[in-house]
This record gives C-alpha cells, structure tokens and sequence, in this order.
C-alpha cells in the first residue's frame, strides 16, 4: 500500500509541476500554488522529486522563500499582481452577470491583497533567479555553492 501511495503523491506532484509550468504562458493559470503544491505533494511521494523542484533554478528560490520566511519577492508580486489586474479586466468586461462578475473581482482583490501583504525574502534569499545577491556579485559564488554553505 505505501507504493501505491507515494505513486499517487508522485503523479500528483508531476500534474501540479506541470500545471504550474503552463502558467508561466498562461496569465489565468497561477504559478507558484501549482509549484507548493508539487513541493508538498513530492515531499510525501518522491523526496528527490521535491529536492529537485526545490533546487530548480527558475521555481526554486521563490519556493524556499516561501517555506522559509512565507515571503513572496518583489518579482513575484509583481507579476501576481499584474496579472490578477489583468484578469479583474477581462472578467469585468466579459462576464455578464453582475453578481458573479462582482464575486470575481472581490475575490481577485481580496487575493491581490493578500500577496501585496506577504513580506519580501531577506536580501539574497529568495530573490530572482536571473539577478544575483550583491554578495554573489562581489564574490562569484554561484546558486549552488551557496546551498552547499546553508
């Protein structure tokens, strides 16, 4: 029965990575739930999984900013936030019954809120992939031979 399980939790893990990939491209698909949602899920099925979805250079530092500190970085926000604009947008103008248009958009900004609340990752623990800590700047040191210190 525990392999039955821990496929399951694998398999489900692999469908929320994979969700959470398609809502890179897709602005109605969020992606960093789908990604602590694999994270969770692996963590219970396949450790390694979750090591590597942990260590992945484009979803990994903001999932450990996430369980380390609940902070979400600035870019992060950013992008939520523009995104939940732009679907407050498309929702206005496309649904027609004003009870569940307004539903939408009240829980868009109860959402939008929320994340804008969340406090920002510690200087250089969490932040975007592509940009370097200033201490990485200085140094050189690279993502991995950071991890391998903590």
């Amino acid at each position: 029965m525990p392999n039955i399980r821990h496929a399951i939790y694998t398999a489900l893990a692999g469908i929320s990575f994979a969700l959470g990939v398609i809502g890179l491209f897709l602005p109605v698909m969020p992606t960093t739930c789908f990604m602590l949602l694999a994270v969770w899920l692996a963590s219970r099925g396949s450790p390694r999984f979750a090591l590597w979805i942990r260590e992945h250079p484009r979803f990994g530092p903001s999932i450990s900013a996430w369980e380390r500190e609940r902070a979400i970085p600035r870019h992060a926000k950013r992008w939520a936030l523009a995104m939940l604009i732009v679907s407050m947008t498309v929702i206005g103008l496309s649904v027609e019954s004003l009870p569940v248009r307004v539903a939408l958009i009240v829980g868009l900004s109860g959402l939008a809120l929320w994340i804008a609340t969340r406090p920002v990752p510690r200087q250089g623990l969490g932040s975007c992939p592509m940009l370097p800590a200033p201490s990485e700047r200085l140094t050189g040191a690279s993502c991995s031979s950071q991890r391998a210190n903590r």
